[in-house]
């Protein structure tokens, strides 16, 4: 009998979409499934470092455009018709996808389009709220429906957190109403603990999400670690690029890392700056490790996490616009950072147990 093939397809608004499904992905190949991974432009250079031996393929993501300094709701806003042409064309892609690579379950990362009618279907979200900012919030309730309608083509939804109180995400996910297809996952993190390494770095940047405002903060703390003697090195999240650039005795810059290599990274260094995107945090918390936090600009998501997380006086978080490296350090140390949280996949195992029962 064959191999079950399952098609992931993660989103490419940056790589946490990409990098929480090595998790999915190492569960189902430990159920013999063959997997077959759909994604592009960053995330699929990393999952192909990640995964060689897999079968990849092109899926063309959608073509939204970041503002710099413009207003993030009204760029978004003017957008959704090629957001919602771009979720039709992925779908009609999809459907012959499932037909030419015989796919028999898709689980899509955050597509709204990469379902299939003829079989199984899974969205993984932790977003289930997406927040506008304050003077939208009258329009909430709307866009709470709306979220809603695009994840009714899926068999199961999946939600990469805890349902209890001990939770990451928060409103996003657990102050919305849930669809009867829910199921909590918990967090999924690629890393691994490492312990007794040497800090041989004092700063290790983390760098992700879309552009251009990745490269507005590379920019910006790049100059600033300049000014200083400290060991650091900065992960640019861009793949890509795998070229290796030492700029000073003390600087170094990376296009990427694999999750070993990461992991070891985290272990060795003294202090951690990052985007608060979420699998970022679900990878500091299972670490355990503490960290400063620049959210992208305008993008709620990551302003809510970050404030939320300063509130409860874990994280220190700074606006991008007023970051300034020095006083961020200053403030580290005055946060516990998060405590270490276990990985339990015993719920990921038995959705994917299901999952390839359904299709037997």
């Amino acid at each position: 009998m064959r191999k079950k093939r399952i098609l992931i397809a993660p989103l490419d608004w940056g790589l946490g979409h990409a990098t929480r499904c090595i998790p999915i992905i190492q569960e189902l190949l430990q159920h013999n499934a063959e997997v077959v991974i759909a994604a592009d432009k960053r995330p699929a250079e990393l999952l192909k470092k990640e995964f060689p031996n897999l079968e990849h393929r092109r899926y063309p993501g959608y073509a939204i455009q970041y503002p710099v300094n413009a207003n993030m709701a009204w760029t978004m806003f003017r957008q959704l018709p090629t957001l919602f042409k771009g979720i039709a064309e992925e779908h009609k892609l999809l459907e012959l996808m499932v037909t030419e690579h015989e796919i028999d379950a898709v689980i899509s990362d955050n597509r709204w389009g990469a379902y299939s009618t003829r079989v199984p279907s899974i969205f993984v979200i932790h977003q289930l709220r997406i927040l506008l900012s304050k003077y939208l919030r009258w329009g909430q309730g709307i866009i709470d429906a709306a979220n809603g309608k695009l994840m009714k083509p899926f068999t199961e939804v999946w939600i990469p957190d805890n349902s209890g109180p001990e939770n990451l995400s928060g409103e996003l996910s657990h102050e919305s109403l849930l669809p009867r297809n829910s199921h909590f996952i918990g967090p999924l993190s690629r890393l691994k603990r490492i312990g007794g390494m040497n800090k041989t770095l004092d700063v290790l940047v983390i760098l992700s999400g879309p552009e251009p405002q990745r490269t507005i903060f590379e920019t910006l703390i790049v100059e600033q670690l300049k000014q200083t003697s400290m060991r650091s090195l900065v992960v640019r999240g861009t793949p890509e690029h795998a070229v290796k650039m030492t700029l000073s005795e003390t600087l170094t810059l990376v296009g990427s890392l694999t999750a070993d290599e990461l992991s070891e990274a985290i272990a060795a260094s003294q202090i951690i700056i990052s985007r608060p995107g979420y699998s970022t945090l679900m990878d500091l918390s299972f670490l355990g490790t503490n960290a400063i936090f620049v959210p992208t600009p305008q993008q709620t998501e990551q302003e809510y996490l970050a404030t939320r997380l300063k509130e409860q006086k874990i994280c220190y978080s700074e606006r991008q616009q007023e970051f300034l490296l020095s006083s961020a350090i200053s403030q580290f140390h005055s946060y516990s950072g998060f405590r270490q949280m276990p990985q339990d996949r015993t719920v990921l195992r038995q959705r994917i147990d299901t999952l390839l029962t359904t299709i037997a």
